[in-house]
């Protein structure tokens, strides 16, 4: 069928997970093309996440649990014309399989009936997860292997997205993410981003604690495709503005790095902040700047010591910028961290001095 483009003029885009790490860069982005007329979605129960939205311009909230009850009581809000669905449980050690179902597939079936039914373009997260240890992680069901229920979730609604989409008159597209990095991300606690986890032990214990070897990688050198979520916003609002795009899509670099990479990329910004000369890996490992322990008990078999996206439907889709690479990727969003850090130590100062 022929699509056209939408006139985006006094109309709502509406973002659930408006409030989180990827949602909330999405948010950030359509600011920055001008776009202000945003609802977001989101459960503040974790009331930290706000700051995510601080500096962001949105002309409306609504809580999830509600938003939950509304769409399948009277459809979409007015005025809608598309959606980011980003909202989910994204645990991917998460033990509680009824939450993860009901939040990640559940509310996406629902959310995905309406978009149908209203003819509105529905954008949605997918990962990588799907693809289970071994790959390959080019998109097709013979290579989906999820291998947990937060896994298992994407990959479910993914299957019922394929049934529904010949039926569909709209836009409907999955975008499967990679190892996604960068601001917003604080409130995630354990499942934040690799670079954000190292950062956090360089900077308090002066030292990274990176994975033995495992799945027969030597120490350090599991490998993952970790992609900055500014890359992943600005696919998000390529989508947008090609209506005619549908399927399910990977979206990460296209290159898979090690997590001995990722650790001497924080460490070596670090260190050329303070004037010190770049390291190689041999360096950090003698130094015990970057120390090694075993893979845990819970963690076997369950655990992606490569991926690598391919990213042939992305590219089929004409989406021809290239994905920033991981050393200026971390480079930028370590002195992000460390700006961060600056300013929050400087505010605790200020607000010890005005109690005195």
């Amino acid at each position: 069928m022929k699509y056209t483009k939408i006139d985006f003029n006094n109309k709502t885009i509406l973002i659930t997970g408006g409030a989180g790490f990827i949602g909330s860069n999405i948010v950030r982005a359509l600011n920055e093309q001008g776009r202000e007329e945003i609802l977001v979605v989101d459960d503040l129960v974790d009331a930290s996440k706000v700051v995510n939205l601080s500096d962001l311009r949105t002309t409306d909230y609504v809580d999830r649990a509600t938003f939950q009850r509304e769409i399948v009581d009277h459809g979409l809000p007015a005025k809608t014309t598309a959606i980011f669905h980003q909202g989910a449980c994204s645990d991917t050690m998460a033990t509680d399989g009824r939450e993860v179902m009901q939040t990640n597939f559940t509310f996406s079936k629902n959310l995905l009936e309406v978009c149908i039914e209203s003819q509105i373009p529905l954008i949605y997260a997918s990962s990588a997860a799907v693809y289970g240890r071994d790959g390959p992680f080019a998109v097709g069901v013979k290579n989906e292997t999820p291998l947990n229920v937060y896994a298992y979730s994407k990959y479910l609604f993914d299957q019922l997205v394929r049934s529904r989409l010949s039926a569909c008159r709209s836009q409907v597209v999955g975008l499967r993410y990679f190892n996604v990095y960068g601001p917003r991300e604080a409130h995630k606690g354990r499942m934040a981003s690799v670079v954000y986890q190292l950062f956090q032990q360089f900077q308090n214990q002066g030292s990274i604690r990176l994975f033995e070897g495992a799945g027969g990688f030597p120490d350090g050198e599991q490998r993952r495709d970790f992609v900055s979520v500014k890359d992943v916003a600005l696919v998000n609002l390529y989508m947008l503005d090609h209506p005619e795009a549908s399927g399910i899509i990977n979206v990460g670099t296209g290159y898979s790095r090690s997590f001995n990479d990722v650790a001497l990329a924080v460490i070596n910004t670090c260190r050329a902040g303070c004037g010190e000369p770049e390291w190689s890996l041999q360096d950090a490992q003698q130094s015990e700047a970057i120390v090694y322990f075993p893979l845990p008990a819970e963690l076997n078999g369950k655990y992606q010591s490569f991926t690598e996206a391919d990213l042939q439907e992305l590219r089929a889709l004409g989406y021809a910028d290239e994905m920033t690479s991981l050393e200026a990727g971390v480079r930028h969003y370590v002195h992000h961290l460390q700006g961060k850090s600056r300013s929050d130590s400087s505010k605790t100062k200020t607000i010890g001095v005005n109690i005195r």
